[in-house]
């Protein structure tokens, strides 16, 4: 569907954008992003994204759209100086408005978590943290090696989210997603963000079988909400005949007060423009109620990040 046609089409109020990136390479390290950088990473070859993208070039990309604000997701900045990375942004935030809260890159197994997870808290815009698990790559691996969601040292650093009212982001396929139920219903304090909808690589039949059993399974848990977002496959155009039954499919099992709209930009932007992502999400969720339509793209943002609001003439 053209864009201009999918803008006339479902929700058209405030929108959050709950998970995206940002990042200046000249000046920060991002191992990943580096031109000799080079990690397995499911949309394949992204060498593609490997340029700076700033604050100036999200707001030129929210342009004309509803976005009032946003979540910066941490981005793989260099592991020697987690902190750097949060007075970056923090920085950002403060003269662009963008973010306006974000996640963290955190260590769960370091010896110094707790002094860096205070110094977190004292900044004011660190809402969670993300320490991507490892695991089993592949679903044929499950019961062969666990996540590191079954460590005891990891959880033990995961116990300590609790008291600076953290939320922790975990980024691992759907299949690793019946340990994290078990990391949930051991910590119920503590709120866990699925990213990138649980992560499917693939729209066959049975692999969205297997993964609808998995976000039913953490669905069950009211400390569990999940991210549309990162729904692209390698090789193939973002569509809302892609990602329609995904999408509907989260909504039935968590309730549009417990599911989030992301962007994922810029690395989704590989696969669509800022304009036509959004259009995409607002027409297939043009089914819901009004009330729920809102949820999903702006109050379950709002009540899990609270984030400050974009300011200045970038946003209608």
């Amino acid at each position: 569907m053209p864009e201009t046609d999918a803008a006339a089409a479902g929700y058209d109020g405030p929108v959050i954008d709950a998970h995206h990136h940002v990042w200046d390479l000249r000046r920060n390290l991002h191992p990943w992003l580096t031109p000799e950088g080079k990690v397995a990473h499911r949309y394949g070859d992204y060498s593609a994204i490997k340029h700076d993208y700033l604050a100036a070039d999200f707001l030129d990309d929210i342009e004309g759209t509803p976005v009032e604000a946003s979540v910066y997701m941490e981005a793989e900045w260099d592991p020697s100086d987690p902190l750097g990375e949060v007075e970056y942004i923090r920085e950002i935030s403060a003269t662009t408005g963008v973010p306006g809260a974000m996640a963290a890159q955190a260590w769960l197994n370091a010896p110094d978590l707790a002094e860096v997870l205070s110094s977190y808290a004292a900044t004011g815009i660190v809402r969670s943290v993300r320490h991507k698990p490892g695991g089993p790559a592949t679903l044929a691996a499950v019961g062969s090696e666990r996540t590191l969601m079954s460590d005891d040292a990891w959880r033990a650093g995961y116990a300590l989210l609790e008291e600076h009212g953290m939320h922790f982001e975990l980024q691992t396929p759907w299949w690793n997603l019946p340990e994290a139920v078990e990391l949930a219903k051991d910590f119920p304090a503590t709120t866990l963000v699925i990213n990138h909808s649980g992560v499917l690589l693939d729209r066959e039949p049975e692999t969205l079988a297997g993964w609808r059993a998995a976000i039913d399974a953490a669905a069950a848990l009211p400390n569990v909400v999940i991210k549309a977002s990162g729904l692209c496959v390698e090789g193939v155009p973002w569509s809302v005949d892609l990602n329609a039954r995904v999408v509907l499919d989260m909504v039935a099992a968590f309730g549009a007060e417990r599911v989030m709209f992301g962007s994922n930009f810029p690395v989704d932007g590989m696969f669509t423009t800022y304009r036509g992502l959004l259009d995409g999400y607002r027409e297939i969720t043009s089914v819901l109620s009004a009330s729920e339509q809102r949820a999903f793209f702006h109050d379950t943002a709002a009540r899990v990040y609270r984030p400050t609001p974009i300011v200045g003439d970038s946003v209608l």
